[in-house]
C-alpha cells in the first residue's frame, strides 16, 4: 500500500488544532488506543499499519520519535466541542438523577500542559467522573500529545469545554458544591466533603493555580498537606487530581 503525498499532508496536518477543528477527525497511535477507538464506538475512518506502507511512510504521519505499528484516523464524538454553562448544568442535572451514588465532576481551569491533562483524563476514567468540563484556555483534549497520555480514557471520558466561571456560579445557585484546590486551602483529609450530593472539583493551571475570575465562585478551598520536611512548593496538578480524585471517592462512594 502506497501513501499519496496528499494523504500524508492530511494525516499530518490533524497534529494542528485549526484541521482537527475543520475536519472532525484526529489521529491515536498504537495497538491499544486503536482498540479503545473501535471498542468505544468511535467512527473510524482509516487505519494505517507499518507492515503494509512501510516504515518510511509511517514515520512521516507518526507524530511520535519512535512510530506505533499502527495508526488510525478517527472522527470526533457528535456533541464535541464547546457547550454552554446552561447546557453544561443540564449534564450534571441529569447524571445526578441517574446515579446510585453521588456523581463527581472536574473542571481544569487553564490545564496548559498536554501530558497533566491526558493524565488527568486517565484518573477521571479510573475513578469514574461522571463528566470533566475546561475552559476554553486549556490544552485541546485531541492533541495527539493529550490521546497519547490518557491510555485510551479519552474515548470513555465525557469531556466539555465550556464557561468554567459561570458553570461554577451556576452550580452556587443550584446548591452543588464547588472545590478548588489551592495553597491556602482546607486540608482535604479533615475537609468536610459533602458526599450526600453531585460536587464539582477544580484543578487550575500548572504555573497559575485557578483563575480569580473562577476562584470567586468556589465554596471550599481544599489543601494537600506536605508530610515530613519537604522542599517541594506543590504538587504536580495531575498528581494533585488524583488524591483530591481518591479521596472523594473514598468518602462519598457509599453516601447513597
Amino acid at each position: 500500500m502506497v501513501l499519496s503525498k496528499n494523504e500524508i499532508k492530511r494525516i499530518r496536518s490533524l497534529s494542528q488544532k485549526k484541521f482537527r477543528d475543520e475536519t472532525g477527525l484526529f489521529v491515536c497511535e498504537g495497538e491499544k488506543l486503536v482498540a479503545e477507538a473501535v471498542a468505544s464506538g468511535f467512527r473510524v475512518e482509516s487505519v494505517y499499519y507499518r507492515d503494509e506502507i512501510g516504515e518510511e511512510a509511517m514515520s512521516r504521519i507518526s507524530g511520535l520519535s519512535t512510530p506505533s505499528p499502527v495508526l488510525a484516523v478517527v472522527g470526533m464524538p457528535a456533541g464535541r466541542g464547546a457547550v454552554t454553562p446552561e447546557k453544561a448544568l443540564e449534564i450534571i442535572r441529569k447524571q445526578d438523577r441517574s446515579m446510585s451514588v453521588p456523581p463527581l465532576f472536574l473542571g481544569l481551569d487553564g490545564i496548559h500542559d498536554p501530558g497533566n491533562a491526558g493524565t488527568i483524563i486517565r484518573i477521571a476514567d479510573w475513578f469514574g467522573i461522571n463528566a470533566v468540563f475546561a475552559s476554553s484556555g486549556t490544552v485541546d483534549i485531541y492533541s495527539p500529545k493529550v490521546v497519547q497520555a490518557t491510555m485510551g480514557a479519552v474515548f470513555r471520558v465525557k469531556f466539555h469545554y465550556t464557561g468554567l466561571e459561570t458553570l461554577c456560579s451556576l452550580l452556587q445557585q443550584e446548591g452543588i458544591p464547588v472545590f478548588g484546590t489551592f495553597l491556602d486551602g482546607e486540608n482535604i483529609y479533615g475537609a468536610d466533603l459533602a458526599a450526600d450530593g453531585p460536587a464539582m472539583v477544580v484543578m487550575g493551571s500548572e504555573s497559575d493555580g485557578i483563575s480569580r475570575e473562577t476562584a470567586r465562585h468556589t465554596d471550599r478551598k481544599l489543601f494537600i498537606p506536605s508530610f515530613g520536611d519537604s522542599g517541594s512548593e506543590s504538587l504536580n496538578v495531575a498528581v494533585a487530581a488524583a488524591i483530591s480524585c481518591s479521596e472523594f471517592r473514598r468518602r462519598c462512594s457509599g453516601a447513597r
